[in-house]
């Protein structure tokens, strides 16, 4: 990725999918869970169950087809005090998915701000 001064960011990350054999997926997440891998790119696969205390940023491709799937996917349900970021790619046809999710979960999901650096 290239900022606007033409400064260049390198991120090492690793990743697994549903096609990636288990023990695969044992190591990077014990990997991700160690801090040796900072960024993890997954699927649904990790919709529930990761309990990573460090994540502090969750991108969601998509949403979760359930509502009550919503916190979990994003690592906020409440086990760990600790503040994050969840930034979800909505199109037009999620706008029933995503308010069924907010009232669902009773919390309001905000729209993006132009300067992203200030989530973070």
């Amino acid at each position: 990725m290239c900022a606007p001064n033409g400064t260049t960011f390198k991120f090492l990350f690793s990743s697994f999918n549903i096609s990636s054999a288990q023990n695969t997926r044992d190591t990077i997440l014990r990997e991700f869970r160690s801090g040796s891998s900072r960024e993890l790119v997954t699927t649904y696969l990790l919709a529930r169950g990761i309990d990573v205390q460090q994540v502090s940023l969750v991108i969601n491709y998509d949403l979760p087809t359930q509502p009550e799937n919503y916190l979990h996917r994003t690592g906020c349900s409440g086990r760990f005090v600790r503040k994050g970021v969840a930034i979800n790619f909505v199109t037009k046809d999620d706008g029933r998915m995503l308010f069924d999710i907010q009232r669902f979960n009773t919390l309001v999901i905000e729209e993006l701000p132009a300067n992203v650096a200030d989530l973070l």
